[in-house]
C-alpha cells in the first residue's frame, strides 16, 4: 500500500523551546565577539589552497606534460582538489554563507559549474528540498539518487540491494561522472522534483546550463586532448581518475550526515503533517562526525558539522567548530538528540552497517510512504 499526501508541512515555528534558544545563543556568540558569521581570512586562505589543489595539477599536466604515470598521480590529486573546492568553496557560496555580498557568493558559486555540475539545480534539490525535507522518503531527492542504492527504510526494495553494502562505494565513485553527463540534464527535463509539480525553468537557466557545461567539457576534455600527446585510452584513464577520486570522496562524505545509525527517517501522517517542528526534525535526521579531527574539519569545509549546517546554512562553515558546542549544549538542555560519530572511521563503519541493514530482504517495506 502506498500512502500519498498532497503536501508536507511542519508544525508552526516558535520563539520558545529549542529553536528559539539555539538561535539566540548562536547569535550572541557572534555579537559578543563583534564577528561576522561569513567568511574570514582563514576561509579565504582555504579557498585559495583548495582552488590551487585542483588547478595546479591540471596546469602541470598541460604545460610540463610529465610521464603518463606522473600524470595519473596528478589526476588523482586534481580529483582530491575538485572535491575540496566543492566542500570548501562552492557549498558555502551557493548557500549564501560565504559573503554578505550576493555578487561574491554568485561569483564563487560558479566554481560549482566549472567542476561540471549546475549551481541553479543544486540550489533547488539541495538548498531547498534536501534542507527542508531531510530524510523524508518521496520528497528528499538525496534519498533517491539511484535505484542501485537504497538509502531509506521506506524506499522501494529490489533484490540486488542485498549486496549494496559491497558495491555502493563503486556507485559513489561514479557520482560526479553521472552528474557531469546525465544528472543535471535529467533534472532539468523532470516535471516533478521533490515537492514541486510541473516545475519549469527560466530560459536563462537553460542557457547557463548549456554554456557552463560547454566550458567544462572544453577545459577538461577538448583542451587536454588537443594539447597532450596521449593515446585516447590514456586520456580516458586520467579523466576517470579525476572523477572517480572526487566522486568517491564527495559521495561518502555526504552520506555520513544522514544515512548512518542515529538519524531517523520520519514520515508525514495522512494529511502530510510532520510530528516535529522543522528544527527538531533536522536534529533527528542529521549527524556530525569527526568533530575533533582538524584535517577532516579543514578539508570537508564543515560538512562534518552537518547538524550546525542544517540549522544555520547561512553561517559560513569556518565557524561551525566554534558554535558546535553551543548547539550541543542547548540540545542537551532541551532533551533534543545530538547525533554524532566521534571519528571518520566510525562514521564510515556506521554507513556500511546501514547499507547492509537497508539491503536486507526483511527490510523491504510493506507500506511505502510516498509524499508528494
Amino acid at each position: 500500500m502506498i500512502m500519498t499526501v498532497s503536501r508536507v508541512a511542519f508544525p508552526g515555528r516558535s520563539t520558545e523551546g529549542f529553536g528559539g534558544d539555539v538561535k539566540r545563543r548562536v547569535a550572541e556568540y557572534f555579537e559578543q565577539r563583534g564577528m561576522s558569521d561569513k567568511a574570514n581570512s582563514l576561509m579565504v586562505l582555504k579557498t585559495i589552497i583548495a582552488i590551487a589543489l585542483m588547478l595546479g595539477p591540471y596546469l602541470v599536466i598541460l604545460i610540463v606534460q610529465p610521464p603518463p604515470l606522473t600524470m595519473l598521480g596528478l589526476a588523482i590529486l586534481m580529483g582530491i582538489g575538485m572535491a575540496g573546492v566543492g566542500f570548501c568553496v562552492s557549498h558555502d557560496a551557493l548557500h549564501g554563507a560565504y559573503s554578505s555580498r550576493p555578487w561574491v557568493n554568485r561569483l564563487l558559486g560558479l566554481s560549482f559549474d566549472m567542476t561540471g555540475a549546475n549551481g541553479y539545480m543544486w540550489k533547488i534539490t539541495h538548498n531547498v528540498i534536501h534542507h527542508t525535507y531531510t530524510n523524508i522518503e518521496g520528497v528528499d531527492e538525496d534519498l533517491s539518487v539511484s535505484p542501485l542504492v537504497r538509502l531509506s527504510p521506506h524506499g522501494p526494495y529490489y533484490w540486488f540491494h542485498r549486496w549494496q553494502h559491497l558495491y555502493a562505494w563503486a556507485a559513489y565513485a561514479f557520482a560526479t561522472i553521472f552528474w557531469v553527463f546525465v544528472k543535471d540534464y535529467k533534472y532539468f527535463l523532470k516535471k516533478d522534483i521533490g515537492p514541486y509539480r510541473d516545475r519549469r525553468h527560466p530560459r536563462s537557466a537553460w542557457l547557463a546550463l548549456f554554456a557552463t557545461k560547454a566550458l567544462y567539457y572544453g577545459w577538461t576534455i577538448i583542451l587536454p586532448v588537443v594539447v597532450l600527446d596521449l593515446a585516447w585510452w590514456q586520456f580516458v584513464i586520467g579523466f576517470l581518475a579525476v572523477h572517480l577520486t572526487a566522486g568517491l570522496i564527495l559521495g561518502v562524505v555526504f552520506q555520513l550526515a544522514h544515512v548512518v545509525e542515529g538519524p531517523e527517517f520520519p514520515t508525514p501522517d495522512e494529511h502530510g503533517q510532520m510530528q516535529d517542528a522543522w528544527m527538531i526534525h533536522e536534529m533527528r535526521t542529521t549527524a556530525n562526525f569527526a568533530r575533533g579531527n582538524p584535517l577532516v574539519c579543514w578539508y570537508v569545509g564543515g560538512l562534518n558539522f552537518q547538524v550546525e549546517h542544517h540549522l544555520f546554512p547561512k553561517v559560513c562553515s569556518i565557524h561551525y567548530p566554534a558554535i558546535s558546542p553551543i548547539v550541543e549544549q542547548v540540545a542537551r538542555e532541551h532533551g533534543v538528540p545530538y547525533n554524532e560519530h566521534k571519528t571518520l572511521r566510525a562514521a564510515i563503519r556506521s554507513h556500511y552497517r546501514m547499507l547492509r541493514r537497508l539491503g536486507a530482504p526483511e527490510s523491504a517495506p510493506r507500506e511505502v510512504p510516498a509524499a508528494a
